[in-house]
């Protein structure tokens, strides 16, 4: 009797199984594990050709720019040009008193007559003993004489005329003229100013052209010598204080022979046109450098995770699971990363949820184009 219990048990166990309830039971599991995968958007990564622009702090000179400074003692007796004033080469901008470096002048140039005077008296007078020596009348000690008294004489001559160039040198110096075209700059001392030797009047500027010094890493140096090699023209934007972009490109001339050994960076100089007087010696702006990149491989940065300075993604497999793959990232470019190495462009990368999702979870992928997500 219970043997027989046993068995009736075993069969409605297999009929329950068998049957429609015990089918739909086994169904609902599996609908129930399936309503567990969430739904996360992916994207694949995008190859195409990009810039990636690079930004330096900028310093501004004028191709030419001179300190004008007193070369003569004196109160300051005019101005002959305005602060910001434009003036030509040999223009006069400031007059020193005059009157006492011009009494040098007289004073030398009569000291001068008076020794050209003596010095012809003393050539007459040694062709006189010399005419008296061929007649016998004098000797030849005489004649040493008055030849020395005529050599001496000359001397004086040329050392009075020495005087008087540097006399009329120092007069010159009471006018201080502009050594180039350019704009005046602030001009400290006023009319009526004792001025000494040496003392700064103003700075003279040349803007027709703008020299910008910028600092750059080895690696950016290498970069741009490759490039030079290459023969491609370098050509860099000019980002104003204001945020505007300069009207004007410039172009990369040269860079310093040595890396500075504090930062490791090394500077280059580019030039720019500056024909609306823009930009003034002493400006601040921003380099901009545009380095472009073939075939770039490109994913949003909000996609990547960094762990202790590595850098991941989250891939979607073939099977819908969830895997962590290592990337090398290159350039950041706005809102994107250029990867090196470790994706493939048909990759599915998870783009939004990264802090909700585990290597193995099962997820469901929702493909979103890239070109929905950025404009670059």
């Amino acid at each position: 009797m219970i043997l027989m219990t046993s068995d009736i048990r075993r069969a409605i166990l297999l009929a329950s199984l068998l049957s429609p309830m015990g089918l739909a039971f086994s169904c609902s599991d599996s609908k129930s594990e399936s309503a567990k995968a969430e739904v996360f958007p992916v994207i694949n990564p995008v190859v195409r050709d990009t810039l990636y622009l690079r930004e330096y702090v900028a310093d501004i000179q004028s191709v030419q720019n001179t300190e004008l400074r007193a070369k003569a003692d004196g109160y300051l007796e005019t101005i002959h040009a305005d602060e910001g004033d434009f003036v030509k080469t040999g223009q006069v901008l400031f007059t020193i008193s005059r009157l006492q470096y011009q009494q040098e002048v007289l004073k030398a140039e009569a000291a001068l007559a008076s020794a050209i005077a003596e010095t012809k008296a003393a050539e007459v007078e040694l062709r006189n003993v010399k005419a008296l020596l061929e007649k016998k009348i004098v000797s030849d000690s005489e004649l040493d004489l008055a030849q020395a008294r005529a050599e001496a004489l000359q001397a004086k001559t040329e050392e009075a005329r020495a005087h008087l160039s540097s006399a009329q040198l120092l007069f010159s110096y009471t006018q201080v003229r502009a050594p180039f075209s350019g704009y005046i700059n602030r001009i400290p001392n006023k009319v009526g100013s004792l001025i000494d030797e040496g003392e700064l009047l103003t700075t003279l500027s040349n803007n027709q052209e703008m020299l910008v010094y910028f600092n750059v890493s080895e690696r950016e140096y290498l970069d741009y010598m490759a490039a030079a090699k290459s023969q491609q023209p370098h050509e860099v934007e000019l980002v104003l204080a204001n945020g505007q972009r300069y009207a004007y490109r410039g172009q990369v001339e040269t860079a310093e022979s040595e890396f500075d050994k504090g930062t490791g960076n090394i500077a280059f100089r580019a030039r720019f046109p500056n024909p609306e007087q823009v930009l003034k010696h002493g400006s601040t702006g921003k380099i901009r450098v545009a380095t472009p990149i073939q075939q770039a491989v490109l994913i949003p940065q909000k996609c990547v995770v960094e762990i202790q300075d590595k850098f991941f993604v989250y891939r979607v497999t073939s099977e819908g699971r969830v895997d962590m793959q290592s990337i090398v990232p290159g350039y950041r470019l706005p809102e994107l990363y250029v990867v090196d190495g470790g994706l493939a462009k048909t990759d599915q990368i998870i783009y939004e949820g990264v802090q909700l999702v585990r290597a193995g979870d099962q997820v469901v992928a929702q493909v979103v184009p890239m070109k929905e997500l950025v404009n670059n």
